[in-house]
Order: structure tokens, then sequence, then C-alpha cells
């Protein structure tokens, strides 16, 4: 099985290829990717190792907890990355795009209801039934991961240990930093085994060192340029800068990015209002796809279409960046005795805080027989079909509207 596309005796053929088979799975997924980052983990495990194995586990597990140790939306960056192991450059930016893509799309069209009419659709049904199912989903690829990730019992403690300081309310990076340390140490007493270097695929011919200039393009666009004036006088540029540096900076959860952007757009700019924060906050929570695109939200109400394009670009570019300079890491962290004990623990760390989330998720979705069977079936049917999430998620948003709509 191999995990990368390099082109092979295809050359751009091939390469346009994968090109186009990233750029359509992660489509799907970003229009089907209810639940949070935990969920849209679960799903991409499902659809790139389970159904297409265009990665193994082990490389999986490896770019998820490398993605979690860079500021920036994680499952957004897991997919950057997993594009990027697919199909290079071409498609680090596919993936990244084309799973963003649909969530900023809906959320415009909603925030566009919202400044109309004051209010939005409502989605309390459609997540009633979405909800249980996807949690089965994340059980599901928990348990997968659990197998190879976990290669000791002293990772299976850690992980552990790093559940129950996740539930206890440890901040989460606290919770990685420790975990690749307390691996380290462990193997610190140890001469680590020397493995051969791994060797870094070859860049494919043409367009491998473009992506700094087509990631800088929006900077031009939108800094105030000559070119390209802002006419709004200077409104765009600091709604640009501010999420530019959102973007940058942040870890944690959604609520993290709750604080950063009252800080900046209620309290410090004066931009919205309280409710109108915290509207655009449930938004991004009740959409498919990154909660990030709450971004997108926030620049409509402050700009209009121009503002939630602009808005959207400034904080999802630096998660381009990131993982433009993360691909020459992974490959050299496993290789690396040291740097794999680092790793090991980061892994056993990211995969307690996806089960720390799905569990707290669980006990807000599962809250009646009906939730309980969605997920129940859900996970028998992932156990004993290749059935697509997507008609797991379409059979429980239909049984959510029907119960709305019957009750």
């Amino acid at each position: 099985m191999s995990e990368h596309v390099t082109g092979g005796s295809g050359g751009a053929g091939a390469s346009w290829r994968a090109v186009r088979e990233v750029a359509l799975l992660f489509l799907k997924l970003g229009t089907i990717a209810f639940g949070g980052p935990a969920a849209h983990t679960a799903m991409m495990r499902d659809e790139l190792v389970r159904r297409r194995g265009w990665v193994s586990d082990e490389r999986f597990a490896d770019l998820m907890g490398a993605t979690n140790l860079i500021p920036g939306p994680n499952s957004t960056e897991l997919a950057i990355h997993l594009g990027h192991d697919r199909a290079r450059m071409r498609g680090l930016v596919a993936a990244g795009v084309c799973f963003i893509l649909p969530a900023a799309l809906i959320v415009t069209a909603l925030a566009w209801a919202y400044v109309t009419y004051g209010s939005t659709p409502a989605a309390e049904g459609l997540l009633y039934g979405i909800v249980p199912a996807v949690i089965a989903i994340i059980a599901h690829a928990l348990f997968g991961l659990w197998r190879t990730v976990i290669k000791t019992v002293w990772l299976g403690v850690l992980a552990l240990a790093a559940l129950a300081a996740y539930l206890a309310g440890v901040n989460e990076l606290l919770i990685l930093a420790a975990g690749a340390l307390l691996a380290f140490a462990v193997r610190l007493p140890r001469r680590p085994p020397r493995r051969p270097p791994r060797r870094l695929p070859r860049r494919p011919p043409g367009g491998q060192n473009r992506l700094p200039g087509v990631l800088a393009a929006p900077l031009l666009a939108f800094g105030g340029s000559p070119l390209f004036p802002d006419p709004t006088g200077g409104q765009l540029t600091q709604l640009f800068l501010t999420m530019l540096k959102i973007g940058s900076v942040l870890y944690g959860s959604g609520y993290v990015l709750l604080a950063f952007l009252r800080g900046d757009f209620v309290e410090r700019l004066g931009w919205l209002s309280s409710q109108q924060l915290a509207d655009a906050v449930s938004i991004g929570q009740v959409t498919p796809g990154p909660v990030f695109t709450t971004a997108t939200f926030v620049g409509y109400v402050v700009a209009g279409p121009i503002g939630a394009f602009v808005a959207t670009v400034a904080i999802f570019l630096p998660s381009f960046v990131f993982v433009g300079l993360l691909t020459r890491l992974t490959g050299w962290l496993r290789s690396s005795g040291w740097a794999s004990a680092l790793l090991d623990g980061v892994n056993a760390a990211a995969l307690a805080l996806m089960a720390g989330v799905s569990y707290q998720l669980a006990r807000t979705a599962v809250v009646d027989p009906l939730t309980a069977a969605i997920a129940v079936l859900s996970l028998v049917l992932l156990w004993t079909t290749r059935l697509n999430n997507a008609w797991l998620i379409a059979g429980g948003a239909a049984v959510g509207l029907a119960r709305t709509l019957l009750g």
C-alpha cells in the first residue's frame, strides 16, 4: 500500500487524477462532517484508512499527533496534511480548500439570513439525529486507532492518565506536552534503536515551490496595497489582520476561539455585540466542517460578503503555511529514535483527548431511547458493513427531522 503519490509513470496526468480524488473526497467530507474535530478525524480515518487505504493507521496517527502540536484548527490541518500525503502540494491546497468551502458557503448563507431577517433557520431537529450517529463514528475510529497507537502497556496507562486529566479540566496543550515528555523520559534510559533515515519523496516536477506565492496572494489583495485598495477605508485590512493573528496563535477548543473573538471584535474593536458573537459561535457549531468558519459569519456581519471571504481566508491561511512546513518534519520525527518516542506520547495523549471530547458529546447528545438507538445501530452498521458515513449522517438527519415534524 503506497502512502504517497509522487507522479510515477503516469506523470502529470496521474498527479492531477490524485488531486481530483483528493478534492472530491474532502468536498464530500466538508459537507457531511458534523460534530467537531473529533468527528472530522474519525470520518477522515474511515475514508482514507478503512475504505480507500491511502494511508496506514500508523501514518494517520502520526499526522493526527503532529497537527496537535501546531496552532490552528487541528482537523482542518489534518485534512491539509492528508491531501499532501496523497498528491503533494496540489493535494495540500485542494484538501484544505475543499474541506473548508462547503461550511464557508453554508455559514455565509446563514449569515445573510441573520443580517436580513434577524434570525437563522433552526437546526436543532437536524442535529438531534446526526450527533448520535457521529458519536458511533468516533467510537469506531477510536477502537481502530487504539490498536495502532497504544503499542505498550505503558502507553495505555499514559492515554488513560491523559483522559483523566482532560476530564478534570487540564489544558489540552499541557496534556499533549506532558504526554510527549513522559514518553520520552521512559524511552531515555534505553538506547534507542537506530533506524535507517527515511527518504523523503522527490519533489514532482513543476509547481512544488509555488505554495508560498499562492498563499501570499491574499496578503496583497487585502493588505491595502495600491493594486487592491480597501474600499472600506481600512476595515477590511483590520479584519484580515485580526483573523490572521487568531489563526496564527490559537490553540485549543472552540471555547478558546470564542475568547479571542470576544477580546478583539466585541471589546477592542466594538464591531459586534455579545449577542451577535454568541449567534456566530452557535452557527459555527451546528454547521458541518471546521468550527473556525465562525469567522466567516463574523466577517459577513462586519462587512458583508467580501468581509466573509476576507475573514475566512485570513483565519485559515496560517494552517496552510504551518502544515506546509510540518510536511518536511513528520517523516523525520518517526525515523529518529528519540523523536519517535515523543510522537508516540503525543499520539497517545491526542487519542485520549479525542475520547474525552466524544464522551462529553455523548453526554449531551444521547438523551433518550431514540438517540441511544441511533448511536447503537450506527455502530453495529460500521462494525458489520462497509457502509459509507454519509448514509449514517443522512439517516440520522432524517430521523431528527421526522421527529421534529411529527412532534
